[in-house]
Formats: structure tokens, C-alpha cells, sequence
């Protein structure tokens, strides 16, 4: 069980037209799942946005930069300009120590390794979502599963990933 979920870069540039990741309807609902699971549970949910420089398809304030799912009260927006979403931001602060943080959201060999790495450096207990994380060639994802999965990420299918309360909230 988790308390946290990291929803990393699920923003339209990434996941509409006119230039989707592969298989992005698959990991866009299995994004979805994991996100109503979370809320249910009353779990910390985290949406990282990337901020792209001036051109690009995330550039801020640009349609590409919108996140797909609305950011309901009590959720948090994280806004970073590194692959690593702890790097410069106030993600770290916003997790509760020891918290089991479930992974999920877009590229997989960029903002999703570099953040699970962040978060095990950090002393979380990290799952990666598979099928709730993709970028632009099929196989990366699996490629990049395998990676984390050595330094000790739990990899688990996103639709059997299971949320708790999270620990700051507990006592409310």
C-alpha cells in the first residue's frame, strides 16, 4: 500500500494529439485509474508539471503545458524544469517521511527514472505503475522498468496498486 501518488508530466503535450507517447489512451486510463483509486482513499496526490523553455510543446502557459486531469482541493501542483521532480522544487517537503510513493505519468526514461531514483535516495518505499507510464518508443517502458526494478523499485501493474491515507492526513 501507498500513500502518495507522483503523477509526473500527464500534461496534453504528452498524452493528445498532435503528437501522443505510444499506446497513450492505455496509459492514459491506466492513469486514470490510479488517480480515482488515490482519491478515494484520501491519499496525497502530487501532479508534477514540467515547464518546458520558450518552444517547446510544454513551454508554460501553452496548451501542451496544461495538465489532463483537473487538480482538485487538497492536491498539490509541483511545477519543475529538471527530470528530477525533487530538483529545485518543494516536492520533498510535501512528503511525508518513509511514505510509500506510487510512480506513474510520462516520459519513462526521463522524469519517471530519475524521480523514482530521487524518491528511494530519499528513503521511500517506491512502486512504479506499469502500464501507467510510456514515452515515445513501446519498449522503453519495459527497458526502464527493469532498471528501477535492480535498484529496488517495486514494479507493479497499475491496476492492482492499492492506496492508504496518507500519514499527514491521518490524524483529520
Amino acid at each position: 500500500m501507498a500513500s502518495v501518488l507522483l503523477l509526473l508530466g500527464v500534461q496534453r503535450n504528452m498524452l493528445a494529439p498532435p503528437a501522443p507517447v505510444a499506446g497513450a489512451a492505455a496509459v492514459s486510463a491506466a492513469i486514470e485509474g490510479l488517480l480515482g483509486r488515490a482519491r478515494a482513499a484520501g491519499s496525497l496526490i502530487v501532479h508534477v508539471r514540467n515547464c518546458g523553455v520558450a518552444g517547446d510543446p510544454d513551454e508554460q502557459g501553452t496548451p501542451g503545458w496544461e495538465l489532463i486531469h483537473e487538480v482538485r482541493d487538497g492536491e498539490h501542483v509541483v511545477d519543475k524544469a529538471e527530470p528530477d521532480a525533487f530538483a529545485g522544487t518543494g516536492l520533498a517537503s510535501l512528503i511525508p517521511p518513509g511514505s510509500g510513493v506510487v510512480v506513474a505519468g510520462l516520459q519513462s526514461e526521463f522524469c519517471v527514472r530519475a524521480t523514482a531514483r530521487a524518491a528511494l535516495a530519499r528513503g521511500h518505499r517506491v512502486a512504479l505503475a506499469r502500464g501507467a507510464h510510456g514515452t515515445y518508443e513501446a519498449r522503453v517502458p519495459r527497458e526502464t522498468e527493469a532498471e528501477l526494478r535492480v535498484l529496488g523499485v517495486t514494479v507493479v501493474d497499475a491496476e492492482a496498486v492499492r492506496f492508504e491515507k496518507s500519514r499527514a492526513d491521518a490524524g483529520s
